[in-house]
């Protein structure tokens, strides 16, 4: 294998990122102006290493750089934990998430075009808390000793069993769950998949009466009363049945239908 060229496996990897519209990005935001050795485009080729592979610190980053496939494709043969650290704290946020948010379009393109799209796609929502320093992001603290940040992500399955984000949030941790499902419940042809940290009573009921379909845990002091319901047939393949529901929280009743 020519090791030179994109046929090496992390550089068919990378492929569908596209480098030209990163490089014009980079030069309008002045990225690279003050750069030695560790270009952007270099710097999210090393990220995407260490994501494939499961590095977890800067340093086993700069150790990776030992894989002659890795340096034919950064352009150098080593590159040190401090480096990386610097560039870490010089990346505009925007262009990491021009290439996000470039692959999701692509990947959506992709399924439309092979009619792969579900006619109901099945949706996740779930979010993850970053730590962050407290000492250089304030505007981040949410405990006493702690900062931080929360992602929250919206999955799509597809019915060719690939998965891939197609909507993602960042809010300090402060933030509620509950906060966000308006953001990304947003498509009455999906359903919806989402943690009892989403719950909102009240959106639950106004996405039922618009025709909403979703799935979620709910709380444990949740007081229910069966309204309806019925038995399937002996027969039936299905493993699930239909039935509405009333919720009480604080003092007031909601409608659900679940099914």
């Amino acid at each position: 294998m020519d090791k030179n060229t994109l046929n090496s496996s992390f550089g068919k990897w990378v492929l569908p990122i596209n480098f030209q519209t990163l490089t014009e990005q980079v030069t309008e935001l002045k990225q690279d102006r003050y750069k030695k050795k560790l270009s952007t485009e270099a710097y999210i080729k090393l990220l995407l290493f260490a994501q494939l592979n499961g590095t977890e610190s800067l340093r086993a980053i700069s150790d990776a750089l030992l894989d002659d496939d890795l340096q034919d494709e950064v352009g150098f043969d080593s590159i040190s934990a401090s480096q990386l650290s610097r560039k870490n704290n010089a990346i505009n946020p925007a262009i990491l998430s021009h290439v996000f948010l470039e692959l999701v379009t692509k990947i959506q393109g992709y399924h439309q075009k092979h009619k792969l799209k579900l006619k109901s796609p099945f949706k996740i929502i779930d979010s993850s808390t970053l730590p962050l320093n407290l000492t250089n992001c304030k505007w981040a603290k949410f405990r006493k000793t702690k900062a931080g940040v929360k992602l929250h992500l919206r999955l799509v399955f597809m019915e060719d069993h690939s998965v891939y984000p197609d909507k993602a949030v960042i809010t300090t941790a402060k933030e509620h769950d509950r906060n966000q499902l308006e953001v990304l419940v947003d498509e009455k042809y999906a359903m919806y998949v989402y943690d009892r940290g989403y719950i909102d009573y009240e959106q639950f009921d106004r996405m039922t009466d618009e025709g909403y379909f979703f799935v979620s845990r709910l709380k444990k002091n949740a007081f229910l009363r069966e309204i309806e319901s019925f038995k399937l047939p002996t027969n039936s393949k299905a493993l699930s049945y239909s039935f509405n529901l009333k919720v009480k929280a604080d003092d007031r009743y909601f409608k659900l239908h679940v099914g």
